[in-house]
C-alpha cells in the first residue's frame, strides 16, 4: 500500500502536469504489491473507471511504460497497435483517445507511471511530453527525498537507555557516530524538502535523536540549561560535529562558507564557547546534538 506522504506527492506531480502541459486529464500511482502499478490518483476524470486499477507489466500503455522505462504515447488509444488492449473498457468508459505515459524511476528503479489524456484523437508532440517527464523528475526527487529520510531513520538507539543494550553492554563510540552522522544527514536533508509535513516530520526525528543521547560519555557533566539556537545555527554546529569545514558545510547545507561562519559564531556566542569543538561538547550536554 502507498504511504500517505506518497500519495501527496504524486497528487502533485499530476497536478503540476496538468498545469504545464494543458493535458485536461491526468492519473498515476506507484507500484504495490507484487510489483503492479494501482492508479491510485486521478485528476479531470469524469468517471471512477480508471480509480484502482491494477496495471501489470507490459500490458497497456502503462505497462509498456514500466517495461520498456520510457515514455509511450498515442494518439488514438482504442485503435493503436503499438500496445495491448487489455484495460479498453475503462478506457473507453471515461472517453479517452490521445494518451500518454512516463515512468517514475528512483534510482533506477520503476516507482510509478503518470499518465496524461485528451478525449479527442492527436498525436501528443514533445512539448506535451517533456512536460511530463518535468512533472515525473518532480515525483522522483520527492520519492528519492522521502527514501533517504526512512534510510536516516534506522539509524537510532534501539534500546530505552541509549548507553546499554539490553545485555548491558556499550554500543561504543562508533554506534554513537553513526547516530549522529544520521542526525547531520537529516538536518542537512530537511533544509531541503519543500514540503513542510515532511520537514516538521524529520526536524522531529531529529530532536528524538539529539534528545537520545543525553547520558553518552560527553554529557557526563550534565546539561547546560535554557540554551536555544536559531534552526540554521543548529544545522551548522551538526555539520560541525560530523567533522565538516566551514566549505563543506556550505555546501551540505546550500549556504555560502561566509554565512556558515556567521550562524557558527552565533551559535558559539550563545553556547559560550571558544572553540568549534568546545561548541559541540557544549550542544551535545544540553541536548541539542546527539
Amino acid at each position: 500500500m502507498v504511504q500517505t506522504g506518497e500519495a501527496v506527492d504524486v497528487r502533485a506531480a499530476l497536478l503540476r502536469l496538468r498545469c504545464t502541459s494543458g493535458l485536461p486529464v491526468v492519473f498515476g500511482g506507484l507500484l504495490e504489491d507484487h510489483g503492479r502499478l494501482r492508479i491510485r490518483q486521478l485528476t479531470g476524470t469524469e468517471t471512477d473507471a480508471l480509480r484502482g486499477l491494477s496495471v501489470a507489466t507490459g500490458n497497456g500503455i502503462g505497462g509498456k511504460t514500466l517495461a520498456l522505462t520510457r515514455p509511450t504515447a498515442v494518439a488514438d488509444y482504442p485503435v493503436s497497435r503499438t500496445i495491448s488492449h487489455e484495460y479498453d473498457a475503462a478506457v473507453a468508459e471515461e472517453g479517452l483517445r490521445a494518451v500518454l505515459a512516463v515512468p517514475v524511476v528512483v534510482r533506477h528503479r520503476v516507482r510509478g507511471v503518470l499518465y496524461g489524456a485528451l478525449r479527442e484523437r492527436m498525436p501528443l508532440g514533445d512539448r506535451t511530453i517533456a512536460a511530463a517527464m518535468e512533472a515525473a523528475r518532480g515525483l522522483e526527487r520527492a520519492l528519492a527525498e522521502r527514501d533517504e529520510v526512512q534510510r536516516l531513520l534506522a539509524v537510532r538507539p534501539r534500546t530505552a537507555d541509549p548507553r546499554r543494550s539490553p545485555d548491558g553492554a556499550d554500543p561504543g563510540p562508533v554506534a554513537w557516530e553513526e547516530v549522529r552522522a544520521a542526525h547531520g544527514d537529516l538536518r542537512a536533508l530537511a533544509a531541503r524538502v519543500a514540503d513542510p509535513a515532511l520537514r516538521e516530520e524529520i526536524l522531529s526525528a531529529c530532536g528524538r535523536l539529539a534528545t537520545a543521547a543525553g547520558g553518552a560519555p560527553c554529557e557526563a557533566d550534565g546539561p547546560a540549561p535554557g540554551i536555544r539556537l536559531a534552526p540554521r545555527e543548529l544545522d551548522v554546529l551538526a555539520c560541525v560535529a560530523s567533522g565538516a569545514t566551514n566549505a563543506g558545510a556550505a555546501e551540505r547545507l546550500g549556504l555560502r562558507p561566509e554565512t556558515v561562519k556567521g550562524y557558527l559564531r552565533s551559535a558559539m556566542r550563545k553556547l559560550g564557547a571558544r572553540t568549534r569543538l568546545e561548541a559541540v561538547v557544549t550542544a551535545r550536554r544540553a541536548g541539542l546534538l546527539p
